[in-house]
Order: structure tokens, then sequence, then C-alpha cells
């Protein structure tokens, strides 16, 4: 079984800067794609950023030219670097990580539980 841990979030002023981490971990698999998602308090989950083990990159159109994801295939994280934080940014930032589990040679799709990151204006 693959568990999923993200940290780094917090209380940051608006127009600062938080860098979120997302770290996959168990025995015997490959990420394929690591994905970083947000939910807001009466908002659906949406797509933040993504990035796949070749390190194709998407973004939300809401956070192009300001979050940077990246990973170290090596440490099975990811990383979302947030800058100039809007309000609108507040969320429980949540980590998925899809690949397979080569113990069983099945894919898996495995969710974190999240980090609040809260931009106050």
């Amino acid at each position: 079984q693959v568990q999923v841990a993200e940290s780094g979030g917090g209380l940051v002023k608006s127009g600062g800067s938080l860098r979120v981490s997302c770290a996959a971990s168990g025995s015997m698999f490959s990420t394929t794609s690591m994905e970083w998602y947000r939910q807001a308090p009466g908002k659906e989950r949406e797509l933040v950023a993504g990035i796949t083990d070749s390190g194709s990159t998407k973004y939300n159109d809401a956070v192009k030219g300001r979050f940077t994801i990246s990973r170290d295939n090596g440490k099975r994280t990811t990383y979302l670097q947030m800058n100039n934080l809007k309000p609108e940014d507040t969320a429980l930032y949540l980590c998925n990580v899809r690949g397979v589990d080569h113990r069983t040679t099945r894919l898996f799709d495995s969710w974190g539980r999240g980090t609040q990151v809260t931009v106050q204006s």
C-alpha cells in the first residue's frame, strides 16, 4: 500500500510565499503522476497542478505564473512552490499520487489528508 503525506502548509499574508511538499512511501512501487488539488469550504475540489514521471507539467489557469510544481523522483516527492499568494488561494491542499504497485502489478491511486494553506488579506 502506498501512503501519501503532505506538509508545509501554514498561514501567510497576501503576496507571500509557501512551499508545500508531498511524499509517497511504501515498497515496490513506481509513480506515473503526482498532482496537487485544493478544496476550499463550500467549493468543489479542483486541480492546482500536476507533473508526470517524465516532467511534463500542467496548471490551473488561476495559478499559472505564480505556482511551480516540481518533483524529486529519487525521493518520490513533489513540491509546490506558491508565490504571490492571494486570499482566494486559501484551501486544503491535497496530493494525489498514481502509479504501479509492483507487488500486485496493479495501478494505484492514493490521496493524502492534505495540508492547510491560509492567506490573509
